[in-house]
């Protein structure tokens, strides 16, 4: 079992690795999953896994044994001295150092998963799911509920060491509705660290979702063309999310020429009052760390300040190459797999306006609200809205579909002309993809923004 009482034992071995730098992380899940689609139930799961692993970095080089066993930890040490051992001496082999520190830490949940039963937790998920399947144009449901309880450990050879219990709860609803051949799909998702109030109570969300979908039933596509278009919170979020924020990350930057050119620091990419920020030290969000994956402390990283690029994410490894400040953003997807620059909670944030102003401002235009997925490639990105609004004299008005969103990061923060005051985070059951290492728990999000001269898809 993992335990705080480990780490004295860990801290010895590391202390004795003979290397540069040795770290040790070790993980103990303890998990429950359920999923139900339509009439059927897709996912029972419960268990306990434990996950581990060992690096050091050593004449300029990073090796990586994982594990899954705590009875062996000494040789899993020796192995991964052995694997270096054969490696040649890197003269660039750069590993930035970190201030030592100790945490102990635990989420404290209101109401605690373990103490409800198996039987109360599905019964919940079908109530749920029942309200989705609350009408015949509905075709089929998914309700996925997910609590994990996990007690992780850090100890690296600089000194720093963590116990790290944490509880995390959430659930997911969609539902697909059909009339003909028309097909659509709405989802929403709830989930952060704590306990079953999180997904307690979510019955309206419930209504939401299905109201939702049988309302794009009957709405009509967009016209195509270019629009001033006000986005919600969320849209906001997973924009500076996908097409900014994986821009950020230090060790996509140093592989690509391109992008070093065009991500120079000091470069100006939005008007005065655009904040962009990365934070993985917001205790309540879905992307908090107490450390990140390397043993580095978070923090409030600003990537653009009063609109210029001012700052980027990184790793040891990046930060030493760079010549640039740690971040706190080495992250992994589990205690076997190895850390690389990820994002914490994302987000634009407040400006100085009411999201009432950013409609009167408008005047003619199109709010967009939500996402659902998208694609990016180096600066141009190509995003799809749940559904969209068309305004009229600054009021929203009737619904519209497949409004898609499309165009170049850097013109498109430009063209930013407002933001509202009420920035929100958004988390949930899923999270962010890179390097084969997915889904990672991150937060994004923002205020409402008012853009002009929008590209969206649709009927011409």
């Amino acid at each position: 079992m993992v335990d705080e009482a480990s780490i004295s034992s860990l801290k010895g071995l590391v202390d004795s690795a003979g290397s540069d730098y040795a770290e040790i992380r070790i993980s103990e899940i303890d998990k429950t999953i359920f999923s139900l689609r339509g009439d059927s139930v897709e996912t029972v799961s419960s268990g306990i896994s434990l996950a581990g692993s060992v690096r050091i970095f050593d004449r300029g080089n990073w090796t990586f044994v994982s594990f899954n066993s705590i009875d062996d930890v000494r040789n899993h040490l020796l192995r991964a001295k052995e694997l270096s051992s054969k490696l040649p001496a890197q003269k660039k082999g750069i590993k930035k150092q970190a201030k030592p520190v100790s945490i102990r830490k635990k989420s404290s949940p209101v109401i605690d998963c373990t103490g409800i039963t198996t039987e109360e937790k599905f019964a919940l998920c079908n109530e749920y799911n029942n309200i989705l399947k609350g009408s015949p144009r509905v075709q089929t449901t998914r309700t996925m509920y997910r609590d994990a309880k996990s007690r992780d450990i850090y100890v690296n050879s600089e000194g720093s060491d963590m116990y790290y219990e944490k509880l995390h709860c959430g659930v997911s609803l969609s539902a697909i509705a059909k009339e003909g051949n028309e097909i659509q799909t709405y989802q929403e998702s709830f989930a952060g660290y704590g306990g079953f109030e999180l997904v307690n109570n979510r019955h309206a969300e419930a209504e939401k979702v299905i109201a939702v979908a049988l309302e794009l039933l009957e709405a009509q596509p967009i016209e195509g063309g270019k629009y001033s278009v006000i986005t919600d919170p969320r849209l906001t979020g997973v924009f500076i999310h996908e097409a900014f924020g994986h821009l950020s990350e230090a060790d996509f930057v140093y592989e690509n020429n391109r992008m070093k050119d065009l991500m120079k620091l000091g470069t100006v990419f939005g008007p005065q009052f655009l904040n962009v920020v990365d934070d993985g030290s917001i205790e309540d969000a879905v992307g908090y760390i107490p450390l990140d994956d390397e043993g580095v402390e978070p923090r409030k990283n600003y990537l653009i300040k009063n609109g210029e690029l001012c700052g980027r994410l990184h790793s040891r490894e990046t930060a030493g190459l760079m010549n640039e400040e740690l971040t706190g953003n080495a992250r992994a997807i589990s205690a076997m797999a190895q850390p690389i620059v990820r994002m914490t909670n994302t987000y634009i944030d407040n400006g100085k306006n009411t999201k009432d102003e950013l409609f009167e401002a408008i005047g003619d235009g199109v709010y967009a609200v939500n996402a659902f997925g998208g694609q990016t490639n180096l600066e141009m990105f190509t995003f799809s809205s749940a559904y969209g609004r068309i305004i009229k004299d600054g009021k929203p008005g009737k619904m519209v579909k497949n409004v898609m969103l499309s165009g170049n990061v850097f013109d498109t923060l430009k063209n930013i002309r407002m933001a509202a005051n009420d920035m929100q985070l958004f988390g949930g059951l899923g999270g962010c993809g890179k390097g084969g290492q997915g889904p990672l728990p991150v937060s994004f999000g923002g205020p409402h923004l008012l853009i002009d001269n929008v590209l969206i898809g649709g009927n011409q």
